[in-house]
């Protein structure tokens, strides 16, 4: 078999391809040049871009096997994530790989102000000693406010405290334990703009955020302040920043993101009150070695068809250690339960039983939704368009939790009502220290049988002599059983056997046997790894 195609748009770490391993056939090709890499996707089944590759719907379109976007860092704007999610690829990128980076150019932008560092270093360069022009101030005892007290905002909250400061924050999502564990005092985002001497923003580029630092937000603040915007460009409103730095409203401040990159004709860059760089947030060696590597890591991940942490397309988001072992438990539940429905779905539970709902099992649903329809489409399904699948057929999914479990630690449930009016449900845990995968429920009976590569399910009146009739005809076909069990509501009622066979049964053997004992359910279920 060929190797999948990753495709290298844009120059990375040499820990990147080393991090992907053997198994790929890693080709590379210049993301900006449109015609090469549309011509490049053709075979793609992975691509991994920085922040020049514009990976939008045509590109998409262009690439019929890509299963997987990788941008080697966090901004996401040159994806188009909508076109992706619509087309069953998986969007990721490497989220906590630049926060050290990032925190650490902001403090320097911070100092660079507080002491005139690069106007300074200019006026030198060009023969002039102007000490007395560039006299600054002390960090000492000043008030910084941190609008965004996330893990970057965070990290900057940490590391200037150290320099004495007094930090206040600005987040309407921070608890005040969290903040109370970094020493911080939470504030409305007025107060933090009337107390702070210097203010560093570090909030997601939304709708809502865009501008959110605009004219009215810059006179609250004291005319001895300076801001510093390292997160995104449009955080602050440039034209009114301009005017407020031109009109001394503001004493300064040090931007290294902008609305329009490169801002070839921005009015701010001409301002001697005002400190820029060319979006260097991440631009250091050990940010780009970590966000190569994590991508790499995820692309191994989405290509091998398991669920990736630091995709941003896929509900689930980071995966609890103890919830990790249901993924696969769940989709092989969600094949079972597609075998024995055999038929279009209308409606599916993942019911959660037990100590797992003290954690995110968002995941499980994803799972549940994969295995579902592994077998039943034409198309691969992975856990970014398994949702689609869902959607696309009128299936509604819930999610329901309960920490009621009683025979077991944790139990999962699958839960769908058909088309046809028929309601079906198949249920699993997971068992002992190996944690062994057993399915332990179907259709309301209850048994224990280890999840094994091929079952045959089996529904009939009880009666003697069944098991002998079953018993004979697989073994006259040499198929081997290696598990088998019984369960029943009551003596003379309906039965269910659940058998575990060495190999697939060939088709006129089951309906030998479907015959033979009259089953009102007669399935084989091959589970997919």
């Amino acid at each position: 078999m060929s190797k999948p195609v990753v495709l290298i748009a844009e120059e990375l770490s040499p820990a990147t391809v080393e991090a992907l391993g053997p198994d790929f056939d890693v080709r590379s090709v210049d993301g900006t040049d449109r015609p090469a890499l549309l011509a490049a996707l053709a075979d793609a089944d992975a691509i991994l871009v920085r922040s020049a590759t514009k990976v939008d719907a045509e590109a998409i379109a262009a690439a019929p096997k890509l299963k997987v976007v990788a941008r080697a860092g966090v901004g996401l704007d040159n994806v188009d994530i909508k076109a992706a999610t619509a087309a069953g690829v998986m969007v990721v990128n490497a989220p906590t790989s630049n926060i050290i980076s990032a925190a650490e150019l902001t403090v320097g932008h911070i100092l660079s102000l507080a002491r005139h560092i690069p106007a300074a270093h200019a006026a030198l360069a060009q023969g002039e000693w102007k000490r007395s022009a560039y006299t600054g101030v002390e960090l000492y005892e000043k008030t910084v406010g941190i609008i965004g007290l996330g893990r970057i905002g965070a990290l900057i909250a940490t590391r200037l405290q150290a320099f004495g400061t007094n930090v206040i924050a600005y987040d309407p999502y921070i608890t005040a334990a969290r903040a109370q564990q970094l020493g911080v005092q939470t504030v409305s985002l007025d107060e933090l703009l009337e107390q702070s001497d210097f203010i560093t923003i570090h909030m997601p580029k939304t709708p809502e955020t865009t501008g959110m630092i605009g004219t009215e937000q810059l006179a609250r603040m004291k005319p001895t302040a300076f801001v510093v915007n390292v997160a995104r460009g449009g955080l602050i409103d440039e034209d009114a920043l301009h005017d407020a730095l031109v009109n001394r409203t503001i004493a300064g401040a040090a931007v290294d993101v902008f609305v329009s990159e490169p801002p070839r004709d921005s009015p701010l860059l001409g301002l001697p009150n005002i400190v820029v760089t060319p979006h260097l947030g991440a631009s250091t060696d050990e940010a780009q070695e970590k966000a190569g590597i994590s991508v790499a890591k995820s692309v191994r991940l989405a290509l091998a068809g398991e669920l990736v942490p630091d995709a941003v397309n896929v509900a689930g988001g980071v995966i609890d250690p103890y919830v990790r072992p249901g993924i696969p438990l769940v989709e092989k539940l969600g094949q079972l339960f597609a075998g024995i429905a055999n038929g279009p779905l209308t409606s599916l539970d993942v019911e959660v039983r037990g100590e797992l709902v003290d954690y995110d099992v968002s995941a499980l649903k994803l799972a549940a939704l994969k295995g579902v329809f592994t077998n039943v489409v034409s198309e691969t399904v992975s856990y970014v368009n398994a949702p689609l699948l869902a959607e696309q057929r009128g299936v509604d999914v819930r999610l329901i939790t309960a920490p009621e479990s009683l025979e077991y630690r944790n139990v999962i449930t699958l839960t769908g009502a058909l088309a046809d009016g028929r309601q079906v449900s198949v249920a699993g845990t997971l068992t002992g220290p190996k944690q062994i995968e057993k399915l332990v429920g179907v259709d309301g009976y209850e048994l224990e049988v280890p999840i094994a590569t091929t079952h045959i399910i089996m529904e009939y009146t009880d009666r003697p002599g069944i098991v002998a009739v079953y018993g004979r005809e697989f073994g006259e076909a040499g198929i081997n059983i290696a598990g088998m069990q019984i369960a029943r509501r009551e003596a003379g009622g309906q039965a269910l056997s659940v058998l575990t066979v060495d190999s697939p049964v060939p088709a006129e053997v089951l309906e030998r046997v479907r015959e033979a004992i009259e089953a009102s359910l007669f399935v084989e279920v091959d589970i997919t790894e």
